[in-house]
């Protein structure tokens, strides 16, 4: 019996180390999207939420569906923020989400109150949604930080990014 209650405590001690080994090596959305932004192909980050009206209106307009499909040369990285869902059943009512160069991250903080929620994520400032940046070789090239996009703006920011900048 004292034997069992041994093994049993040293188990017990052993399972936080597990648990925590396991939580280090998962990377934090952070760092995700910034080795995604490291890429040589242009990256678009867009930070959103399922409540939010822009947000539906830039997903119903069949804007996000139709940049992914004609742009497979660029990672598009949705950030949920500012809620505790990742909004997978949203964005797949809207046709996004099964995308090869779409990926979808939640922000651990998902904390709308105000002085609680996310307002930066590397080191570049969020303070509405949806806000939309684009990236190429871990460089900021544009971000829209205010309100819904519009597509025929975003493919041409894409298409400036692509090129060679010598400025």
């Amino acid at each position: 019996m004292l034997r069992r209650l041994i093994l049993s405590l040293i188990a017990a001690a052993a399972l936080p180390c597990a648990v925590r080994a396991q939580e280090a090596q998962v990377p934090s959305v952070e760092e995700q999207v910034a080795a995604a932004t490291r890429s040589p192909k242009v990256t678009v980050v867009h930070f959103w939420a399922p409540w939010c009206p822009n947000c539906k209106a830039e997903l119903a307009s069949g804007g996000w569906s139709g940049f992914i499909a004609a742009n497979p040369d660029v990672n598009v990285v949705f950030v949920t923020i500012w809620n505790p869902a990742d909004g997978r059943e949203t964005l797949a009512r809207y046709g996004v989400g099964g995308q090869k160069n779409f990926q979808l991250l939640l922000h651990p903080n998902g904390s709308r109150a105000r002085g609680e929620k996310v307002t930066e994520l590397l080191g570049l400032p969020i303070s509405w949604i949806p806000t939309t940046w684009v990236f190429r070789d871990g460089r900021l090239r544009y971000a829209m930080n205010y309100g819904e996009l519009r597509f025929p703006i975003l493919q041409q920011l894409v298409k400036d990014s692509s090129g060679t900048w010598e400025h």
